[in-house]
C-alpha cells in the first residue's frame, strides 16, 4: 500500500484520479481548495478508512509524510481561470514550488499535471513534446498557459539541481462524469445547453479542431507515466488523437441527446487556438498507452452524468 498525496483532489479529473488510486488499495490524501474542486465529487469517499479530505490551498507550504504526489491543483477552464489571474498564476508557480520541496524533502515521486496549453495557438500540427509552442506571454490566457510552462520549468530544474524524481505529463482535451456544469469548456456547455434545449453556442465559424478523450483514459495513461522509471521524466503527451471541429462535437451532442437545440454562432475569444491534436507517440513508446474509448462512448456517459445532475439541482 502507498500513501499518495493528489493536489486538486476533489476536482473533476482529481476525484476520480482519488477512486482508481483507493481501487489498487493504495492510501489517498485528496488536498483542495474547493475554488473549482467540490465535496460532491467525493463525499463517496468519506466513509473509507484509507481517503483523507485536506481543505488546503497549495499556495501554502503542505507537510505530510507520502510515498507519490499527483499535482494536478489548477483551475484548468477559461471561465475559472480568468476569474482570478494572479491565483492562477500563484497556484501554477507556488503549487509547483510547495510539491516539489515536499518531495525533495520525503524523497517522493511527483506527477505534475501540465496541459496542452503550454503549445499555445500551435504553429505545428499534431503536437510533439519536443515543441516550444506559441503562447502570448500577455494575453487573457497566459496566466493559465504561462503558470504551466513555468511549473515545467520548474520541475526539470528540480530534478537536474536536487535529483527530484519527476513526471510530466501534458494533458489534452478530457471530459467525463464530475465536470463543473459552469465550466465554460466546450464539452460541458455544448451538453448542458442541448439537456436544457437551448441554443448550442459555437465561437468563431466552428471550423477549429479539438482531440478529445475520455477521464478513463487520462487515468490510464497518469498512473502509467507514474509507474514509470526515474530515468523517464517526460514531458510526454496524454490525449487522444482523433481530432473534431467544434460544430461536429455539437452536431453529435445534439444527435445523442435528441435535443431541439439549434447552433448559433458568437465571436471568437482572443488567444483560442485553432488546432489542437497530440502525437502520442511517445506515449505509445515508453508508456504503451493509447486511448481506447470513442468519443460516442463517452459523450453517452457523460451526458447521462449531467441530465441527473440538472434533474437534481
Amino acid at each position: 500500500m502507498k500513501r499518495i498525496l493528489i493536489t486538486g483532489g476533489a476536482g473533476f479529473v482529481g476525484s476520480h484520479l482519488c477512486d482508481r488510486l483507493l481501487n489498487e488499495g493504495n492510501e489517498v490524501i485528496c488536498l483542495d481548495n474547493f475554488f473549482t474542486g467540490q465535496k460532491r465529487n467525493v463525499v463517496h469517499l468519506l466513509d473509507n478508512p484509507y481517503f483523507e479530505l485536506v481543505r488546503h490551498d497549495v499556495t501554502n507550504p503542505f507537510v505530510v509524510e507520502v510515498d507519490e504526489i499527483y499535482n494536478l491543483a489548477c483551475p484548468a477552464s477559461p471561465v475559472h481561470y480568468q476569474y482570478n489571474a494572479i491565483k492562477t498564476v500563484k497556484t501554477s508557480v507556488m503549487g509547483a514550488i510547495n510539491m516539489l520541496g515536499l518531495a525533495k524533502r520525503i524523497k517522493a515521486k511527483v506527477l505534475q499535471a501540465s496541459t496542452s496549453e503550454v503549445y499555445g495557438d500551435p504553429k505545428v500540427h499534431p503536437q510533439t513534446e519536443s515543441y516550444w509552442g506559441h503562447v502570448n506571454p500577455i494575453g487573457t490566457r497566459s496566466c493559465y498557459d504561462e503558470g504551466k510552462r513555468v511549473a515545467e520549468t520548474l520541475f526539470m530544474n528540480y530534478h537536474q539541481q536536487n535529483n527530484v524524481r519527476i513526471k510530466i505529463i501534458r494533458i489534452f482535451n478530457t471530459y467525463g462524469p464530475r465536470m463543473h456544469p459552469n465550466d465554460g469548456r466546450v464539452v460541458s456547455n455544448f451538453i448542458v445547453q442541448a439537456l436544457r434545449g437551448k441554443n448550442i453556442t459555437v465561437y468563431g465559424d466552428g471550423g477549429q479542431t479539438r482531440s478529445f478523450q475520455y477521464v478513463d483514459d487520462l487515468l490510464n495513461g497518469m498512473t502509467k507515466m507514474m509507474a514509470t522509471g526515474d530515468e523517464f521524466t517526460g514531458p510526454v503527451n496524454i490525449g487522444n488523437p482523433g481530432e473534431f471541429t467544434i460544430l461536429e462535437l455539437a452536431q453529435k451532442v445534439i444527435d445523442i441527446v435528441g435535443s431541439s437545440s439549434k447552433i448559433v454562432y458568437e465571436p471568437l475569444p482572443s488567444d483560442d487556438p485553432m488546432q489542437r491534436q497530440p502525437d502520442i507517440t511517445l506515449a505509445k513508446e515508453k508508456l504503451n498507452w493509447e486511448p481506447k474509448i470513442p468519443l460516442e462512448t463517452g459523450l453517452v456517459k457523460t451526458i447521462e452524468y449531467f441530465d441527473q445532475l440538472l434533474k437534481e439541482s
